[in-house]
C-alpha cells in the first residue's frame, strides 16, 4: 500500500481487530479480508490510486446503508486521505460482524 494508504491500512486493521477481536484475517486477491469462524467474511478493503475501498459484504443490512455499491448485498465506502468517519465505521463493523458473512471456501484463508 503506497503513500498515506499504508498508514491508513494499518490504522484500519487495528480498528477492525479492536472492534471485533474474534475476527479472523486472510489475504485474498491482494486484499485483507476479515471474518468470523462459522459466519463468513464481513469486511475487506482494497487500495486504488486515490482512495481505499472498504467493502461490507452484507452492506445492505447495515444502518445507515453505506453509500457505495451496486452489487446485490455488498456496499462500500471510498476513503480518501483524512476523510474517515471512524465512529461510523466502528458502528458498521459491529453490525457487520453480527451478520452472516460472505463465504468463500475456508475462512482461515
Amino acid at each position: 500500500m503506497p503513500d498515506w494508504k499504508r498508514d491508513f491500512g494499518r490504522r484500519l486493521d487495528a480498528l477492525i481487530v479492536r472492534t471485533v477481536p474474534k475476527a479472523t484475517k486472510a489475504v485474498k486477491w491482494n486484499s485483507p479480508f476479515y471474518g468470523i469462524e462459522g459466519q463468513g467474511w464481513f469486511v475487506s478493503f482494497h487500495t486504488f490510486a486515490k482512495y481505499v475501498k472498504v467493502t461490507f459484504f452484507q452492506g445492505t443490512a447495515l444502518r445507515p446503508v453505506p453509500p457505495g455499491g451496486t452489487a446485490e448485498d455488498a456496499r462500500w465506502i471510498n476513503v480518501h486521505e483524512d476523510d474517515l468517519d471512524e465512529a461510523q465505521l466502528v458502528q458498521w463493523l459491529k453490525q457487520a460482524a453480527r451478520l452472516p458473512g460472505w463465504a468463500t471456501a475456508d475462512i482461515r484463508g
